[in-house]
């Protein structure tokens, strides 16, 4: 027998043998699925549920190794971000905040994983589905009818924890009080649950925007995104109501390796509370950023002045 003949014998025998090398892909039941309008669920069954729900169907052509080890890997992982089956168990509000997050993830065409969508291109969501999805969340539906707080229209609550008593997230990063003298970079507000947000950024940050030094960031800048409830007063003006959280986000590079060289926090509720249940929360904070990896994990891009403009609104 040839060499040749040889090789291909050795290629078979062992494409063979690793066919019995099958990582588990459990099936548990579904105990409470996303209650969602049927449109909507039909749109998740096509495109999200193979991977991230508990009814994972795979077709022919994934059960061969080494694609199914992969697929494994992929369903496993997806399930512990984002499970279909089991998030029925959450309120409403929080069923519909997870689903916000997701849509992002598919407006910036993270989701479905696009070597996903090369394998499965039925899986793949259309502008209409897309659109669908959106129109559920109802980005700009009126708040409910209720009467405003009396504090409603005066300054944003403030956090009223005392500072040596907030801890540390299970990450080690801590809690800076600084935050509230940092500078305004940017704004948002979140549709789907009537909140806004204010991201402030440290000296280092703003440094960065302005010599334009902000791909990658340097180590030490921070971030800071505070939340409020909105709050309309009785001339449908929006202003910020009750304080929700502060988040933080601090670039090193060497500290942070693990972490796509970012810190992440979370504070909630006036006593700042500590988001993460463990030291690996933080990984849902990079995967809700992966969509943005290639502007160093961050949402906010500052918005660069014209000069032209800015010398001829200084001249009026």
């Amino acid at each position: 027998m040839g060499l040749g003949k040889v090789l291909a014998s050795a290629v078979v025998v062992g494409f063979l043998v690793i066919q019995f090398v099958r990582p588990a892909i459990s099936h548990p039941p579904v105990t409470a699925e996303i209650q969602a309008p049927e449109p909507v669920k039909r749109i998740l069954r096509n495109s999200c549920y193979n991977c991230h729900s508990n009814e994972t169907r795979l077709p022919w052509f994934d059960q061969i190794a080494p694609a199914y080890w992969l697929v494994a890997y992929d369903v496993k992982t997806a399930r512990t971000h984002l499970n279909f089956s089991e998030i029925g168990k959450l309120p409403p509000a929080a069923q519909k905040g997870m689903l916000y997050e997701a849509v992002n993830q598919i407006a910036f065409g993270a989701m479905p994983l696009p070597r996903y969508i090369h394998v499965h291109p039925d899986a793949a969501i259309t502008p209409t589905q897309l659109a669908t999805l959106k129109e559920y969340l109802q980005p700009f539906a009126p708040q409910p009818a209720a009467a405003p707080a009396p504090q409603a229209a005066t300054a944003p609550e403030q956090p009223a924890a005392p500072l040596a008593a907030v801890q540390n997230e299970p990450n080690g990063l801590a809690f800076n009080p600084a935050y509230k003298s940092w500078k305004p970079i940017s704004s948002t507000d979140r549709g789907d649950n009537h909140t806004m947000r204010v991201i402030l950024g440290n000296d280092i940050a703003i440094k960065a925007i302005v010599d334009k030094k902000i791909r990658p960031w340097p180590d030490g800048a921070a971030f800071a995104k505070v939340a409020w409830q909105e709050a309309p007063d009785a001339s449908g003006i929006i202003r910020p109501g009750k304080f929700i959280q502060v988040e933080l986000m601090v670039k090193d590079k060497t500290r942070y390796a693990t972490t796509a060289g970012w810190g992440w926090g979370r504070w909630r509720g006036t006593d700042l509370k500590p988001y993460g249940k463990d030291a690996h929360f933080d990984n849902e904070c990079v995967s809700c950023h992966r969509p943005v990896r290639d502007n160093d994990w961050v949402y906010t891009m500052p918005i660069e002045r014209n000069p032209a403009i800015s010398q001829q609104g200084s001249a009026q």
